[in-house]
């Protein structure tokens, strides 16, 4: 990997396991954080990474003065009200989540205790909070806003394939509320077709329906991928950015991994920096903040990753414009 600068230029472990703190020497208030993820523990290495480097920065210390207990779904939104009973009989002072799927779990399983939303796509349009500047109730932390995001990767598609017509988007069911899928989706065909775009939605809900997806995006002239930054997916970003290759198609998610799967380009809010921005969140409500007076925020750090052998083996040349942009080019 090279630097967007030095390439213009050119032109002209053990952190996930959790420590063993019932047997560490304490003393003073032991804080117990609940962290209930969509996925699994292995996909989530850089976010859970920083929101540990975050409360350890804000003078937290595990097996000291912190407990936190991890929950994963594994993908199987189906087991997450469950986990998130567990950690609420655990007596967790915080829960954090980070995903829309784990976050309306927890809702559910709690009124009591906060929970701080670490990366949730909509959670007004999801039903989870009032507002953002006023959620209300016992919910805070940050939104993705993930829809209007997922607007401007088409854009940025077609911005270095000005010739597709036909972009396909990848998403998988239950990870947003079923009206707000509908709703979002209706947004996002409206604003694909001002850029001369059909917007085909293929959703997948395991490996096997992979192949048999980009099989049918091939029979239907797909041109494009889009791919939702949801936690199945991204746990698949090799499968999904091999398949892309294998047929041609220029691809873009939110996730910096998705382009160093091989994806053409990762486009989207820094995860590291959502997690540290969420040991914020809970260190004020640790000391007596209300989630219901703490407004929500949005993304400040955005990342465009892009990877310049997928374009190659494309046969794209990227726009000048787009690679002064780029954070990050992957040789």
């Amino acid at each position: 990997m090279i630097s967007r600068r030095a390439f213009v230029t050119g032109l002209g472990g053990g952190l996930l396991a959790a420590p063993l703190a019932a047997e560490a020497q304490q003393t003073g208030k032991v804080w117990r954080i609940g962290f209930l993820g969509n996925q699994a523990a292995t996909s989530a290495t850089s976010p859970i990474a920083a929101f540990r480097e975050g409360l350890q920065g804000l003078g937290y210390v595990e097996g000291k003065n912190l407990i936190i207990e991890y929950r994963w779904g594994g993908e199987d939104y189906d087991r997450l009200p469950g986990l998130a009973a567990e950690l609420v009989s655990q007596k967790v002072d915080v829960i954090v989540t980070n995903g829309t799927p784990g976050c309306l779990a927890a809702k559910r399983a709690t009124s009591t205790i906060p929970i701080v939303m670490a990366a949730v796509g909509d959670p007004v349009r999801s039903g989870l909070v009032a507002s953002l500047a006023r959620p209300g109730g016992n919910i805070t932390g940050l939104s993705l806003q993930v829809f209007e995001l997922d607007i401007k990767r088409t854009a940025l598609l077609k911005e270095v394939a000005p010739t597709v017509s036909r972009v396909a988007f990848l998403g998988v069911p239950g990870t947003q509320p079923a009206d707000v899928t509908e709703s979002a989706r209706r947004e996002q065909d409206a604003a694909a077709k001002t850029m001369g775009i059909q917007l085909m939605p293929f959703d997948v809900r395991g490996l096997d329906d992979y192949e048999r997806a980009f099989s049918t995006m091939a029979k239907r002239g797909v041109q494009a991928l889009v791919v939702a930054t949801v936690a199945p997916l991204i746990a698949h970003a090799t499968k999904i950015a091999s398949l892309a290759a294998q047929h041609r198609l220029p691809s873009i998610s939110g996730t910096r991994g998705f382009a160093e799967a091989g994806g053409l380009f990762a486009y989207g809010p820094s995860q590291p920096d959502l997690s540290r921005r969420a040991a914020a969140y809970v260190d004020k409500i640790l000391k007596g903040a209300k989630p219901a007076d703490l407004p929500i925020e949005q993304p400040t750090k955005f990342e465009l990753v892009i990877n310049l052998k997928a374009a190659k083996a494309l046969g794209i040349t990227i726009p000048r414009s787009v690679l002064l942009r780029a954070d990050e080019l992957i040789q």
